[in-house]
């Protein structure tokens, strides 16, 4: 039974940082990454990590944020700096399996950035 498990979210004034966490188990993943949801919006890619190789980041977050991942633990991390109030959303974690390329979320962690 796959489980994503995603933590680190809060309130943060601008200019600030926040770090997610999403543990995931039950399977071997390939692609993880982070999606957002703010209110009234459709949700959007924020950052995308494959097992191996280069992340992808969405244009409005190129700069501030940094995905990485750690394979043994199954854990995607989003480091979030700089942040702006336009960064408000529900942060989901996403990955998906390596064997018939399903794909899970997590639960959703809320930012918010606001002074």
């Amino acid at each position: 039974q796959v489980q994503l498990v995603e933590s680190g979210g809060g309130l943060v004034q601008p200019g600030g940082s926040l770090r997610l966490s999403c543990a995931a188990s039950g399977s071997i993943f390939g692609h993880m990454g982070w999606y957002r949801q703010a209110p009234g919006k459709e949700r959007e890619l924020v950052a995308r990590i494959p097992r191996v190789g280069a992340a992808n980041y969405a244009d409005s977050v190129k700069g501030r944020f940094t995905i990485s991942r750690d394979n043994d633990k199954k854990t995607v991390y989003l480091q979030m700096n700089n942040l702006k109030p336009e960064d408000t959303a529900i942060y989901y974690c996403n990955a998906r399996t390596l064997i018939y390329t399903m794909d899970y979320w997590g639960k959703g962690t809320l930012v918010t950035v606001s002074s």
